[in-house]
């Protein structure tokens, strides 16, 4: 019985070592795993930085009362497109009209007094000619004389004034665009001193569209480009795309014009305005918008963003050496590029990096590479900046 006891026992262990034997002939049969691999390769991208923008008119501009009064008509409604010289508001005369009347009246007075003062001097200039009488009497006569003369002077400036002060009732517009808001009525009393405008009058035949960059930006901007000055600088500048509130592109480029002069201390950000030409009136003053920015880089590598670990805040690669086997390799990227890195440093032209499936590695595993039909060697490839 003891006998058959061992006898079983001896039969099981050497059943289980057949099957170790089979299980690991089948591992050596399989080989090492397979996985997808790159070369690095050198492309010429265009990138688009995004930055948000605020959209003005070429021309924004308050219309103010110059005169008190109250307004009597209100000849355009808000959203209304005006042309220059159309007539706008019209503001109560009566008291201007009879400070016009007045100035005027006093114009009269004034003419009768240097009549007069001068029929005095034609009078004593030829008694005093006979020495009749003493010469400081033509003197005075004279002096009279120009006195009046002064006092017409002035009366016609003030006439002068009154007319100008009521033309100002009549209010048009000094430019042709688009009414703003309306915060006064029919019967609203207004004038120089209302913290409100009447409206305002929008030129958006060409739109301003306002951005910002930081300090890191401006100076990656000026060391991009050739050129002495700012003005040379920007002359070299690409065209730029505008991002419209619903994610649609504007059909129309624009152009930067000019770049602030200055680096803003509490944001240490400068300010950029680019203009977009307006045609159908589409885009109006206070919207927001999102201007896409592009720079070419020339002789980059790519990676693919799934390529790449992250290990206590570092970018890692699996690079293929001759051997097959994986090591781990420390890249610098500079930005990313929808699903792709940039690489500053860490990776040479020519460089085999293991594409996809990094989870399974293990530094000096041996892999069996797979080329996949298309590589990443992509030429002028364009992309969006994620910075």
């Amino acid at each position: 019985m003891k006998r058959n006891y061992i006898l079983a026992s001896i039969a099981i262990i050497l059943l289980g070592l057949s099957a170790c034997k089979d299980t690991s002939q089948k591992h050596m049969a399989k080989g090492p795993m397979a996985f997808p691999v790159q070369s690095a390769v050198k492309n010429n991208v265009s990138v688009y930085n995004e930055y948000a923008a605020n959209i003005e008119g070429e021309q924004n501009i308050e219309i103010r009362a110059k005169v008190d009064g109250f307004i009597d008509k209100i000849y355009i409604d808000e959203g209304t497109e005006v042309k220059k010289g159309q007539l706008l508001f019209k503001l109560s005369a009566e008291t201007l009209n009879q400070q016009v009347n007045v100035a005027n009246a006093n114009i009269e007075v004034a003419k009768a007094q240097v009549v007069s003062a001068q029929v005095e001097v034609d009078k004593v200039k030829p008694l005093v000619e006979k020495n009749i009488i003493s010469s400081v009497q033509l003197k005075t006569a004279e002096s009279n004389l120009n006195a009046a003369n002064a006092q017409l002077i002035a009366a016609k400036a003030q006439y002068q004034n009154a007319k100008e002060n009521l033309a100002y009732t009549i209010i048009k517009s000094p430019v042709d665009g688009i009414v703003g808001s309306l915060p006064y009525k029919v019967g609203s009393l207004v004038g120089r001193s209302e913290p409100k405008p009447l409206t305002t009058v929008s030129s958006i035949n060409n739109v301003y569209a306002y951005f910002n960059l930081n300090e890191k930006q401006l100076l990656q901007f000026n060391r991009g480009l050739n050129g002495s000055s700012v003005a040379d600088k920007i002359k070299e500048l690409p065209d730029v795309e505008l991002i419209l509130a619903d994610g649609s592109t504007y059909d129309h480029k624009g152009r930067i014009e000019t770049i602030n002069g200055m680096v803003n201390p509490r944001t240490g950000s400068i300010s950029y305005r680019a203009i977009f030409p307006n045609p159908s009136n589409l885009l109006r003053s206070g919207i927001s918008g999102t201007v896409k920015f592009p720079s070419n880089q020339n002789e980059v590598i790519l990676v693919p963003q799934k390529a790449t670990y992250e290990l206590q805040g570092k970018k890692f690669v699996y690079l293929v050496n001759s051997e097959n086997k994986v090591e781990a390799k420390e890249i610098i990227v500079s930005e990313s590029l929808n699903k792709d890195f940039i690489v500053r440093n860490g990776l040479n032209e020519g460089e085999i990096f293991v594409v996809d499936g990094l989870i399974k590695l293990r530094e000096g595993m041996q892999i069996a590479p797979q080329v996949p039909e298309l590589t990443a060697g992509i030429e002028n490839k364009t992309a969006v900046s994620n910075k």
